[in-house]
């Protein structure tokens, strides 16, 4: 009895999350045949896509909820850097110290720019 080749084989990965689905699918090809652990490791560079999917999709709703707040944010901010002022400079703690330095920095509004496209960039894995 002769063994079957596999020649073509296609995987398919499907994600629930938080009401959103996510789905990644690969076929791979090859004349001389695949082997299941070939099969196996195309199922496994697809799940990885799915958990990408949903990894980039946790941020962009977290980011989402930031720049929902950003005007608030700048209002708190602002604030306690008036508080913080009003205080002697002996009195301000580093932290305290730091946030003043940061509020004099023409840039300081910056900070509460949330802006995320899905971007492959590390700093967004969770």
């Amino acid at each position: 009895m002769t063994e079957t080749i596999i020649k073509t084989a296609s995987v398919k990965v499907m994600l629930s999350y938080d009401y959103s689905h996510f789905e990644a699918s690969l076929s791979i090809e090859n004349e001389n045949g695949l082997t299941m652990q070939e099969i196996d490791e195309a199922r496994k560079k697809c799940q990885r896509l799915a958990d990408k999917a949903v990894g980039q999709y946790k941020v962009a709703k977290e980011v989402a909820a930031k720049r929902k707040n950003r005007e608030y944010d700048i209002w708190r901010f602002e604030d306690t850097c008036q508080r913080i002022q009003a205080k002697d400079e002996q009195d301000r703690t580093v932290e305290e110290s730091a946030m003043l330095k940061q509020y004099e920095d023409e840039n300081w509004q910056a900070q509460f720019d949330y802006d995320y496209d899905y971007d492959d960039d590390d700093e967004y894995v969770l």
